[in-house]
Order: C-alpha cells, then structure tokens, then sequence
C-alpha cells in the first residue's frame, strides 16, 4: 500500500532515462517558452521600469527551469543542469544576434543591453544556474 508519504510526487515522464535527442529537443522546447516569457516581459514593462522587468524576467526564467527540472529532467546531475542552463544562454546569444541581423537594429530582449552591464550579468547568471537550483542531487 502506497501512502502520500511514500510515493513519488514526481511524474513518470520525468524519472524515466531519456535519450540524448529526447534530453536535447526538452532542453530547447523549454528554453523556447521562457524565452517568449522574457521577450513579452521586455515588450511591455521594461520601458516603464527596467528593473521591474529584469525582477520579473527572473522570475519566468526561475519558473521554466523548476518546470523542466520537475517535468522533464528529475533524475539529472548537476553537471547536467549546468549544460541545460549553458545551452540556454547560447540559444539566447544566437537568438539575439539573428533578430539584430535579420530586423537591422539592436534588440536584447533576453540578455539585455550591453550599456546596463549589472542587468546583463543578472541576466546571464540567471539562464546559466536557474536549472541548476532547481535538481535534487548534487552529484
């Protein structure tokens, strides 16, 4: 007999192994859905209060991590966690460089603006370690 004592909170998606493309293709789909967080967060607050915006980017940022290390990576390391928030941060890099290319003018929704540089680090740190805060073993 199982009790809510002794049984797993977490999902059966979430314990078994994945593959490396299954792993990789999670990664990017939840990386995908706090990077339209964070876009949408810059398109309506960050004029009125930068700050405001970065706190609430965070937050979304924060958010998905919990998520995807909830729904999807449970089991993961912390090494592991460190590469998902890694690839979050190169898939922001590149994002940004192809919207400044392709639209012509300057735009760092996720990263923010090199001229704020302490927005921008809080801003790097949070992609980078965000998964991390989230795993359970810290193997």
């Amino acid at each position: 007999m199982t009790t809510t004592m002794t049984r797993s909170f977490t999902p059966r998606f979430a314990q078994r192994k994945h593959h490396a493309v299954t792993r990789a293709a999670l990664i990017v789909a939840f990386w995908i859905v706090a990077a339209l967080l964070a876009a949408v967060v810059h398109q309506r607050i960050d004029a009125i209060s930068p700050v405001a915006s970065v706190v609430m980017k965070v937050a979304a940022i924060l958010a998905m991590a919990a998520a995807f290390i909830r729904l999807a990576a449970s089991e993961t390391t912390l090494d592991q966690a460190l590469l998902a928030g890694t690839t979050w941060v190169l898939l922001c890099i590149a994002t940004e460089i192809t919207v400044t290319t392709l639209s012509g003018r300057p735009w760092f929704a996720l990263l923010g603006s090199p001229a704020n540089g302490g927005i921008r680090c809080v801003l790097l740190i949070a992609w980078i370690l965000a998964p991390a805060l989230f795993i359970r073993s810290r193997e």
